[in-house]
Protein backbone atom coordinates (compact mmCIF):
# COMPACT_ATOMS: atom_id res chain seq x y z
CA UNK A 1 0.00 0.00 0.00
CA UNK A 2 2.86 2.31 0.18
CA UNK A 3 3.87 1.96 -2.76
CA UNK A 4 0.44 2.78 -4.36
CA UNK A 5 1.08 6.09 -1.87
CA UNK A 6 4.12 7.04 -3.18
CA UNK A 7 3.37 6.58 -6.86
CA UNK A 8 0.77 8.86 -6.61
CA UNK A 9 3.00 11.61 -4.84
CA UNK A 10 5.45 10.92 -7.60
CA UNK A 11 2.43 11.73 -10.40
CA UNK A 12 1.00 14.83 -8.31
CA UNK A 13 4.63 16.20 -7.93
CA UNK A 14 5.31 15.59 -11.57
CA UNK A 15 2.52 17.21 -12.92
CA UNK A 16 2.57 20.19 -10.94
CA UNK A 17 6.38 20.44 -12.05
CA UNK A 18 4.90 20.44 -15.30
CA UNK A 19 2.08 23.06 -14.81
CA UNK A 20 5.01 25.40 -12.99
CA UNK A 21 7.55 25.39 -15.83
CA UNK A 22 4.54 25.63 -18.49
CA UNK A 23 3.30 28.55 -16.68
CA UNK A 24 6.57 30.16 -15.32
CA UNK A 25 9.46 29.33 -17.76
CA UNK A 26 8.14 28.61 -21.39
CA UNK A 27 7.26 31.70 -23.16
CA UNK A 28 4.13 32.99 -24.25
CA UNK A 29 4.32 33.69 -27.48
CA UNK A 30 6.97 31.95 -30.34
CA UNK A 31 8.84 33.32 -33.21
CA UNK A 32 10.42 31.79 -35.92
CA UNK A 33 12.27 33.23 -38.67
CA UNK A 34 14.21 32.21 -42.08
CA UNK A 35 16.16 34.77 -43.63
CA UNK A 36 17.57 34.09 -47.74
CA UNK A 37 19.68 36.55 -49.64
CA UNK A 38 17.98 37.18 -53.37
CA UNK A 39 19.78 38.79 -56.19
CA UNK A 40 16.75 40.50 -57.24
CA UNK A 41 15.48 43.88 -56.59
CA UNK A 42 12.38 44.29 -53.99
CA UNK A 43 9.97 45.19 -56.74
CA UNK A 44 10.78 41.88 -58.24
CA UNK A 45 10.12 39.79 -54.98
CA UNK A 46 7.13 42.02 -53.39
CA UNK A 47 4.77 40.43 -55.59
CA UNK A 48 5.31 36.93 -55.36
CA UNK A 49 4.46 37.68 -51.66
CA UNK A 50 2.19 40.14 -51.99
CA UNK A 51 -0.89 38.42 -53.96
CA UNK A 52 -1.76 34.98 -52.45
CA UNK A 53 -2.08 33.71 -56.21
CA UNK A 54 1.52 33.14 -56.37
CA UNK A 55 2.27 31.97 -53.18
CA UNK A 56 1.75 28.73 -54.75
CA UNK A 57 4.64 28.88 -56.92
CA UNK A 58 6.88 28.92 -54.15
CA UNK A 59 5.10 27.21 -51.17
CA UNK A 60 6.53 24.51 -49.43
CA UNK A 61 2.50 23.28 -48.61
CA UNK A 62 1.45 23.35 -52.18
CA UNK A 63 3.84 20.39 -53.14
CA UNK A 64 2.94 17.98 -50.19
CA UNK A 65 -1.10 18.53 -51.75
CA UNK A 66 -1.28 19.75 -55.34
CA UNK A 67 -5.20 18.96 -54.73
CA UNK A 68 -5.45 21.19 -51.80
CA UNK A 69 -8.64 23.57 -52.58
CA UNK A 70 -8.60 27.57 -52.62
CA UNK A 71 -10.81 30.23 -52.41
CA UNK A 72 -9.57 34.14 -52.70
CA UNK A 73 -11.81 36.81 -51.41
CA UNK A 74 -11.10 40.56 -51.60
CA UNK A 75 -8.19 42.52 -53.82
CA UNK A 76 -6.16 40.65 -55.86
CA UNK A 77 -3.05 41.53 -53.36
CA UNK A 78 -2.58 44.12 -50.86
CA UNK A 79 -4.69 44.86 -47.49
CA UNK A 80 -7.90 42.91 -47.54
CA UNK A 81 -6.55 39.99 -49.78
CA UNK A 82 -7.69 36.57 -48.23
CA UNK A 83 -6.98 32.89 -48.93
CA UNK A 84 -9.00 29.82 -47.78
CA UNK A 85 -7.57 26.35 -48.04
CA UNK A 86 -8.58 22.79 -47.26
CA UNK A 87 -6.96 19.99 -47.63
CA UNK A 88 -7.24 16.21 -45.83
CA UNK A 89 -3.56 16.08 -45.84
CA UNK A 90 -2.82 16.78 -42.09
CA UNK A 91 0.67 18.15 -43.13
CA UNK A 92 -1.54 21.03 -45.15
CA UNK A 93 -4.35 21.15 -43.28
CA UNK A 94 -7.27 23.82 -43.74
CA UNK A 95 -7.37 27.70 -42.74
CA UNK A 96 -7.44 30.98 -43.91
CA UNK A 97 -4.57 33.96 -44.63
CA UNK A 98 -5.24 37.52 -44.81
CA UNK A 99 -3.14 40.15 -45.18
CA UNK A 100 -3.29 42.83 -42.95
CA UNK A 101 -0.07 45.32 -43.68
CA UNK A 102 1.45 46.02 -47.05
CA UNK A 103 4.25 47.81 -47.66
CA UNK A 104 5.21 48.15 -51.09
CA UNK A 105 8.32 46.05 -51.60
CA UNK A 106 9.04 46.51 -47.74
CA UNK A 107 6.71 44.31 -45.98
CA UNK A 108 3.67 42.17 -45.51
CA UNK A 109 2.29 40.79 -42.47
CA UNK A 110 -0.69 38.06 -42.39
CA UNK A 111 -3.03 36.70 -40.12
CA UNK A 112 -3.21 32.95 -40.05
CA UNK A 113 -6.51 30.91 -39.21
CA UNK A 114 -6.20 27.29 -38.50
CA UNK A 115 -9.40 26.57 -37.16
CA UNK A 116 -9.48 24.03 -34.20
CA UNK A 117 -5.18 24.69 -34.23
CA UNK A 118 -5.33 28.25 -33.53
CA UNK A 119 -3.96 31.78 -34.77
CA UNK A 120 -0.70 32.93 -35.55
CA UNK A 121 0.79 36.12 -37.56
CA UNK A 122 3.11 36.10 -40.66
CA UNK A 123 5.43 38.30 -42.23
CA UNK A 124 7.76 39.12 -44.81
CA UNK A 125 10.31 41.62 -44.85
CA UNK A 126 11.97 42.77 -47.48
CA UNK A 127 15.08 44.83 -47.52
CA UNK A 128 17.22 46.15 -50.37
CA UNK A 129 20.78 45.03 -50.03
CA UNK A 130 24.11 45.64 -52.25
CA UNK A 131 23.46 41.86 -53.46
CA UNK A 132 20.03 42.74 -54.03
CA UNK A 133 17.54 41.83 -51.40
CA UNK A 134 17.00 40.27 -48.21
CA UNK A 135 13.66 38.71 -47.42
CA UNK A 136 12.90 37.54 -44.04
CA UNK A 137 10.33 35.39 -43.69
CA UNK A 138 8.46 35.17 -39.95
CA UNK A 139 5.78 33.64 -37.95
CA UNK A 140 4.78 34.23 -34.62
CA UNK A 141 2.38 32.08 -32.56
CA UNK A 142 0.86 33.29 -29.39
CA UNK A 143 0.25 30.60 -26.93
CA UNK A 144 -2.18 32.66 -25.09
CA UNK A 145 -2.11 31.62 -21.71
CA UNK A 146 -1.95 27.97 -23.26
CA UNK A 147 0.10 25.56 -21.46
CA UNK A 148 -0.25 22.82 -23.83
CA UNK A 149 0.79 25.81 -26.45
CA UNK A 150 3.67 27.02 -24.56
CA UNK A 151 5.26 23.24 -24.67
CA UNK A 152 4.14 22.95 -28.19
CA UNK A 153 5.74 26.12 -29.12
CA UNK A 154 9.42 24.30 -27.93
CA UNK A 155 9.20 22.54 -31.93
CA UNK A 156 7.51 25.58 -33.56
CA UNK A 157 10.92 25.77 -35.18
CA UNK A 158 11.92 22.82 -35.64
CA UNK A 159 8.62 22.08 -37.67
CA UNK A 160 8.51 25.02 -39.77
CA UNK A 161 12.01 26.53 -39.85
CA UNK A 162 12.81 23.88 -42.82
CA UNK A 163 10.03 24.43 -44.60
CA UNK A 164 10.38 28.86 -44.23
CA UNK A 165 13.91 27.71 -45.64
CA UNK A 166 12.72 25.18 -48.50
CA UNK A 167 9.77 28.29 -49.56
CA UNK A 168 12.41 30.85 -49.42
CA UNK A 169 14.72 29.08 -51.73
CA UNK A 170 11.96 28.40 -54.30
CA UNK A 171 11.15 32.01 -53.76
CA UNK A 172 14.96 33.02 -54.65
CA UNK A 173 14.65 30.67 -57.83
CA UNK A 174 11.46 32.43 -59.42
CA UNK A 175 12.42 36.19 -58.60
CA UNK A 176 16.23 35.25 -60.00
CA UNK A 177 14.81 33.63 -63.07
CA UNK A 178 12.01 36.38 -63.93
Amino acid sequence: MQWLKTGFMVILVLIAVFLLVGLLVLPDRVFVDRTITITAPPERIFPLVSNFREFNRWSPWAEKDPNTQYTFEGPESGVGAKVYWYSENKQVGSGSQEIIESRDNELVRTALDFGEQGTASASYMIESTSEGSRVTWGLMVDAEGSIIGRYFGLLMDRMVGPEYEKGLDNLRKIAENR
